[in-house]
């Protein structure tokens, strides 16, 4: 029997013990986190806490424009600005029109390129995937200016044999579907990488139980194959809507070809136009929060809804 004095020592010595290892097992993980979450602080806290600091200024010119320049706190001011300018409006509508278009294409060529490469069927897999992700490799600005070079009346190749084959084409009359088509050509290849990833983790086992149950290539790839990559077209999708809110590099590049790409086209334009080229920071500041903003609700509803289903699912199944 031992004595409670002796007993409350132990355990003393036991919980004085555990401590410093559990400071041990904390501390690692703290310390692997930390640059993250400097970066994470450096590179968006701060510049998001700067622009919502600057959103609410304005700046106040004395002496008819001649005098010095004096910041103003404003309050809401530039958002309702920015909310009543009908360009600003404007562009949400342009990159709602840019996501109908744009998300379901990307989505589906995509996994539909996957499932090819991932089949039986698929010769040269190595090959294919290389050539359908070089695009990715080339910089945004650069795919533009070639696209743009081919959408040109004059010296696009494409729109002369169009013209000599008597199918006259104006491809930068209507922008919305010229600048999905660079998309498409720059992120089919990175997302078709994910997915066939995905594909290749799924058991071989399953596969081949579901081709002695009688199922075929069609059926295995949409009634197996896609249901068990749910995670990575969530991911995929996530990822496609938040880089859809950020459109700017391709319509900007094309501002200088097409008449319809205004330099508010999307509210990144609009943000950068009254940044950059009307010095009106207030503005561009609280429309670049209202983006931010939007594109945290669109990223919360996509990952609620993904959730709701995968548990209704699970709840099925079992």
């Amino acid at each position: 029997m031992t004595a409670p004095g002796k007993t409350e020592s132990v355990r003393g010595a036991g919980t004085g013990a555990r401590a410093p290892r559990r400071r041990g097992r904390l501390g690692a993980p703290a310390l692997l986190l930390l640059p993250f979450f400097l970066l994470f602080i450096a590179c968006t806290l701060v510049p998001l806490g700067n622009a919502v600091r600057l959103s609410l200024y304005r700046e106040s010119r004395s002496g008819l424009g001649f005098g010095g320049t004096e910041r103003v706190f404003n309050g809401f001011g530039n958002y309702t600005r920015a909310l009543e300018d009908d360009a600003f409006r404007d562009g949400f509508l342009t990159l709602a029109q840019y996501c109908v278009l744009y998300i379901p294409l990307m989505m589906g060529l995509s996994l539909a390129l996957a499932l090819l490469l991932d089949s039986t069927l698929a010769r040269a897999r190595r090959f294919f995937q290389l050539a359908l992700f070089l695009p990715h490799a080339v910089p945004g600005i650069i795919a533009a200016l070639l696209w743009m070079y081919l959408y040109t009346p004059g010296v696009s190749p494409v729109i002369d044999f169009l013209d000599s084959a008597g199918l006259p084409a104006n491809l930068l009359g209507n922008p919305v579907p010229a600048v999905v088509n660079i998309a498409l050509w720059e992120w089919t290849g990175y997302n078709l990488v994910i997915f066939y990833a995905a594909l290749q983790a799924i058991p071989r086992e399953v596969l081949e139980a579901a081709v002695v149950d009688g199922a075929g290539p069609l059926r295995v790839a949409l009634n197996i194959k896609v249901p068990l990559i749910r995670a990575s077209l969530t991911m995929v999708g996530l990822f496609t809507v938040i880089g859809s809110l950020q459109l700017f590099t391709e319509p900007m590049i094309l501002h200088g070809a097409a008449p319809e790409v205004v330099t508010t086209w999307t509210p990144n334009m609009y943000a950068y136009t009254a940044a950059f080229e009307r010095n009106d920071y207030g503005l561009a500041a609280a429309a670049s929060v209202l983006l931010a903003l939007a594109a945290a609700l669109l990223s919360f509803a996509v990952t609620r809804l993904s959730g709701s289903r995968s548990r209704k699912r699970e709840e099925a199944a079992g």
